[in-house]
């Protein structure tokens, strides 16, 4: 795969080569996107007949990139006689300024061409590889082409403008220009992308961020959102770059929803570039601390599309929280199920759990009292339809064989749940930290009903069915002669034995028996599961272990910080803090944004952590990961009116301190100082 160059806001995004060129692929996502639907396809430039080659790239913003190019083969950079400056934005669209500079002695003429297309395809199609069933026409004048596609109602536009005038055609535009000795030749491309609606108006006109922004209003956005949060003082820069890079992620990831017209965080660049359950509550849970005030549109936008019905196609449930929301052609026909989907059977109890943690760090005891029916509904649908065999368990099996998703715990890939041997079980499953998150949504539902709602004999119920569930998960899962808790049961109520990092998140549930915490840690952070960079998701000798697989084998940052969590709660400071370090060794490579995921090849193999080819980069909770490392290492807790401040700074971090902390406390300071005795 070719180096690739993105630059966004919000979910409107554009995917190119390392000169700027868009070519049509249907392998991986290039192209300008917005709302799940591809705009542009095709944007390839050439000067007189010749294709450009990179001098250098300046992407410094998340918005914008700005390329220095040269015409012809890198050898004839030395007497380079034109090069060429594309500067380009997402503004309300796609922006480009295109530059020719002329360096002869001479007046030179120039054949400017700009290939130009728009497919229209929905990020699924390009996924699968689908063809188009709607019609594209166009229509061009002397400074204009306009792309328009149409499926019955369903209809997208995309417009590309010139501020100089061009010989337009259904290909492209093309400039003949002459250009004096040692001077330049300017125009500035504008690309549209237009959603419409039922009235024949782009739907996103009337939302309170939509229509054109200019670049001083996105700065400013970004900026004012970085501001609020806590300023980093360290020793330690690749925590410093890292905590700066996430906060700027952050901010360029949030888009407008057009259901509600608020502002959430898109999961990952470039697939994923909208709300989903699991990976949108947990980064929320993340950056919590830092920027509490992201996280209410998040809880009441999953409240408001919490599940109805009994819905086979979308696997939609009464109580059940959605899996993920898109806006694309196939979920408006019904090919995919995701207008919303719900196939995730972990995103449930995490709301509930979320939900508990905002209400400790902001004291906003109307939210709890706001949501109460919703609460009910999702800890009755983890009773009622998440528990499919009657056991007290949270099993998933989709309703839908054909569209649906087959692993709904969050290693949701088809090969992702196995015994150790290889084999894959058979469905219902019920995945090891499934039983924590259900543990950890009874504990704090429980706190919620007794201190919000006035319901005491509620709260009790709910502690006890937790305390039920925590003694079977212990006698049930747990694999004694190897020391660790099963990955999942299977249908027949058999351990699915493989060692994997599941087993990490219990910690931070809270299930694990003190007893046995220590075994686990061990494999946690031995070799097989840990290589050095982070813990892997499938330990090294299990049969489909793959350092470079999806879920079999790479390193996810989130993973690994969520892990790290749990072993802080349970009092291994020193073994989170193996992790923190580890992870933020790794961002260095990656220049401070940690991706998706990378491999899991062992440290002292690689000397780098290798990157994994198709990474979603920025992705939410990775972007949200040095946060919650960071939480981590200084032992910030919430607990009543109070914050607990317990540092727990890995060897050789040094100084540490973090400025102004939001929180129902007021404003604080919260210091981490190295162990090491120098």
């Amino acid at each position: 795969m070719k180096d690739l160059v993105s630059i966004l806001d919000g979910n409107t995004f554009l995917v190119s080569d390392r000169t700027g060129d868009i070519e049509p692929s249907y392998d991986f996502p290039t192209g300008l996107f917005s709302f799940d639907t591809r705009f542009l396809s095709n944007w390839v430039l050439t000067v007189n007949g010749e294709r450009l080659h990179v001098l250098s790239m300046d992407d410094a913003e998340s918005y914008r990139t700005r390329f220095f190019l040269a015409p012809g083969e890198p050898t004839h950079y030395l007497d380079a006689r034109t090069s060429v400056i594309r500067n380009r934005a997402i503004v309300g669209g796609f922006e480009e300024e295109l530059t020719i500079l002329n360096h002869a002695g001479e007046e030179v003429e120039f054949t400017v061409r700009i290939e130009m297309a728009a497919d229209f395809a929905d990020l699924f199609e390009i996924k699968n590889a689908r063809q188009k069933v709607g019609r594209t026409t166009t229509s061009v004048t002397d400074r204009e082409l306009r792309l328009t596609y149409r499926r019955e109602a369903f209809h997208r536009e995309t417009v590309i403008s010139s501020s100089t005038p061009a010989i337009v055609d259904a290909a492209g535009m093309t400039f003949r220009i002459r250009v004096p000795r040692n001077s330049e030749w300017t125009t500035t491309l504008h690309v549209s992308t237009i959603v419409y609606g039922a009235r024949g108006e782009d739907i996103r006109a009337t939302l309170p961020y939509g229509g054109s922004r200019s670049a001083d209003a996105i700065r400013a956005e970004q900026q004012e959102l970085i501001d609020r949060a806590p300023k980093l003082g360290c020793d330690c820069e690749p925590l410093a770059g890292a905590y700066r890079r996430s906060l700027n992620d952050l901010a360029a990831l949030r888009y407008e929803s057009i259901a509600l017209g608020v502002r959430l965080l898109a999961a990952g660049l470039p697939w994923f570039m909208t709300l989903f359950g699991r990976d949108s509550i947990i980064t929320s849970l993340q950056v919590l601390p830092f920027l509490p005030e992201l996280i209410p549109p998040t809880i009441l936008m999953l409240a408001g599309l919490q599940g109805h019905r009994v819905d086979d196609f979308r696997d939609e449930e009464p109580g059940k929280i959605l899996h993920e929301l898109r806006y694309g052609e196939t979920a408006g026909f019904e090919e995919q199920p995701h207008s919303p989907y719900y196939g995730s059977a972990d995103s449930t109890p995490l709301f509930i759990i979320l939900l508990d943690e905002y209400e400790r760090w902001t004291g906003d005891a109307q939210l709890i009292r706001r949501l109460e029916p919703h609460v009910r509904a999702a800890l009755n649908w983890i009773d009622t339809y998440g528990d499919l065999l009657g056991t007290g368990y949270l099993w998933y099996q989709t309703r839908n064989p054909e569209t649906g998703l087959g692993n709904q715990c969050w290693k949701d890939s088809s090969d992702s749940i196995s015994y150790a041997d290889g084999r894959m079980p058979g469905f219902p499953r019920a995945t090891c930290e499934l039983q924590g998150y259900a543990y950890d949504a009874k504990i704090r539902a429980a706190r919620l009903a007794r201190t919000f709602w006035g319901d005491p004999a509620y709260a009790d119920r709910l502690e006890r069915e937790a305390a039920s569930l925590k003694q079977r998960f212990n006698h049930d899962f747990w694999i004694a002669d190897r020391g660790y808790y099963a990955l999942a049961l299977d249908a027949d109520g058999r351990q699915v034995d493989a060692l994997s990092s599941n087993i990490g998140h219990l910690f931070w549930s809270g299930i694990v028996d003190e007893s046995r915490a220590g075994k686990v840690v061990e494999h946690l952070l031995g070799p097989r599961l840990f290589s050095g960079w982070g813990v892997r998701t499938l330990a090294e000798d299990q049969s489909r272990y793959n350092p470079i697989g999806y879920h079999v084998g790479t390193v996810w940052p989130f993973d690994n910080s969520i892990i790290a969590w749990g072993l802080w709660r349970y009092g291994f400071r020193d073994e989170a803090g193996q992790i923190c370090d580890a992870m933020l060794a790794a961002s260095r490579y990656f220049d401070g944004r940690l991706p998706e995921a990378f491999a899991g090849y062992a440290r002292d193999l690689t000397d780098y952590p290798v990157e994994y080819p198709t990474a979603c980069s920025p992705q939410a909770w990775s972007t949200g990961t040095p946060l919650l490392l960071l939480r981590v290492m200084l032992g910030l807790e919430p607990q009543g009116e109070h914050l607990i401040i317990d540092p727990s700074v890995p060897p050789g971090m040094g100084r540490i301190e973090l400025l102004d902390i939001p929180g129902r406390w007021g404003r604080v300071d919260a210091l981490g100082r190295s162990r090491d005795p120098e």
